[in-house]
């Protein structure tokens, strides 16, 4: 990374989205994914702006924080809680992003399974809070 230069989030989001996909869950950024799976099991998946961070005195800015949410969507509230399952174990090795060192991704859990009727058929769905590191 030149001197003066900021970490850029997107390899990282391409590393989460990625590897969520290689884990067999259909993705999709911002939102339900443009073509929903057959059996109704996908994660949406959110990230913030991320902060870049200074890694000593010298305010040499190459540390970014990442912060990302994961909404985990399926027809009942196993299927549900299966998506988030498999979030887990594709979240679990830390993730590979090209000229950065990355930490496990830090799960910080999110609030109980919920239904949405808002929709047809209903959904149910659990966001789970994530944090990435790197430097």
């Amino acid at each position: 990374m030149p001197p003066g230069t900021a970490p850029d989030i997107g390899p990282h989001i391409q590393a989460v989205t990625v590897r969520l996909t290689e884990q067999g869950l259909t993705v999709g950024d911002g939102g339900a994914p443009a073509v929903r799976p057959a059996g109704g099991r996908y994660a949406a998946v959110y990230f913030d702006p991320g902060q870049s961070l200074s890694e000593s005195l010298a305010d040499r800015r190459t540390m970014l924080t990442l912060g990302f949410q994961i909404t985990c969507v399926g027809p009942t509230a196993t299927a549900c809680l299966w998506v988030a399952q498999q979030v887990r174990h594709a979240l679990h090795r830390p993730l590979v992003v090209e000229g950065r060192a990355t930490w496990r991704a830090e799960e910080f859990g999110g609030p109980y399974v919920q239904r949405d009727d808002d929709v047809s058929p209903p959904v149910y769905y659990l966001p789970v809070q994530y944090r990435l590191q790197s430097t």
